[in-house]
């Protein structure tokens, strides 16, 4: 999961977040977490999880279940306290979910590796926005170019296959393969 931006009252607009207060939000957040993640799960979070002081955003990773992961987005903190708190972080991240291999990246790479041989490539960053059309067209580009599927999914927690929740590759893989064939005329 990506962008989940937690504290961050001006994201309920530009996402057009079904929340009416930032302490709505917050706490729907930890619930949806909670309802998804259990003690021994692991969860990737890409990036831009809280939009809050890192003294604030340590009380909630001390709320939420699981292992944590971060992969380093343009608003996390590089307190050390709030590092500590997550089990490994990284910048970018290479990684396998049984026989799948995942990049996983807070910013989108359009021309990620491997994207030829059925690699997967998750990542935040972009939000609901026009810059997620973009990748969204270079993704359909690639797949007209190498007459290949192309594996690239905006993870962020906006995004109708996340639901503000962490979800399994393959709940993503479905939820946005969905997602895909209920849009393909739009």
């Amino acid at each position: 999961i990506a962008d989940w931006h937690y504290d961050h009252k001006n994201v309920i607009h530009f996402d057009n977040r079904p929340f009416s207060s930032i302490e709505e939000m917050n706490k729907e957040l930890i619930e949806r977490w909670n309802k998804a993640v259990s003690a021994n799960d692991v969860v990737y979070v890409l990036g831009d999880m809280f939009w809050c002081k890192a003294s604030e955003a340590i009380g909630i990773l001390d709320k939420l279940n699981g292992k944590k992961v971060l992969i380093r987005g343009n608003h996390d903190s590089h307190d050390h306290r709030f590092i500590e708190k997550f089990d490994r972080v990284y910048d970018y991240l290479e990684t396998v979910d049984g026989d799948r291999r995942v990049v996983l990246c807070h910013y989108p790479i359009p021309c990620f590796k491997n994207h030829f041989y059925g690699w997967i490539h998750l990542y935040g960053h972009v939000h609901n926005s026009f810059e997620w059309n973009m990748m969204e067209h270079q993704r359909f580009l690639m797949e007209e170019l190498y007459d290949r599927q192309c594996n690239m999914i905006n993870v962020g927690s906006m995004m109708p296959w996340m639901g503000y929740m962490p979800r399994t590759l393959d709940e993503i893989l479905t939820g946005y393969g969905t997602w895909r064939e209920q849009n393909k005329n739009v």
